[in-house]
């Protein structure tokens, strides 16, 4: 399954956009409201939001400073969730988020709402960074 989020202008540079997500604190502010659990240990964070299960992203690939790639840390629950971020101009930045999971048929009708609306949520917080 494939998700993407509507892209994002971001009052930030690339680069300072870049820094501000390979921070993973700072994913407790672009979280939705519904977050029930969040916690970082080293390269990865764990979030969980009401009614989901919680999922733990580590890295998986940066590219400077155009692309973040946070993987799942579970193999029973393969997914990733990348970020692609290009340049408008000195202070501002666009951001696209993409998901992508090898869920099955069954599982993707029950998760593809809920995570699209992650996903919308993710990029509307970003825009207000």
């Amino acid at each position: 399954m494939n998700l993407e989020s509507p892209i994002s202008t971001v009052q930030k540079s690339q680069k300072e956009l870049f820094t501000f997500l390979t921070d993973l604190e700072n994913f407790k502010a672009i979280l939705p409201d519904s977050l029930e659990e969040f916690s970082v240990r080293e390269d990865s964070f764990k979030f969980q939001l009401k009614g989901m299960p919680a999922i733990r992203l580590a890295f998986d690939e940066k590219q400077e400073f155009d692309l973040i790639k946070l993987k799942a840390t579970s193999d029973a629950f393969p997914v990733y969730l990348n970020c692609k971020i290009n340049v408008l101009d000195d202070n501002q930045s666009e951001a696209q988020l993409f998901f992508e999971g090898e869920i099955n048929a069954m599982m993707a009708m029950m998760l593809k709402k809920p995570l699209q609306k992650l996903l919308d949520g993710l990029a509307e917080k970003m825009t207000s960074l």
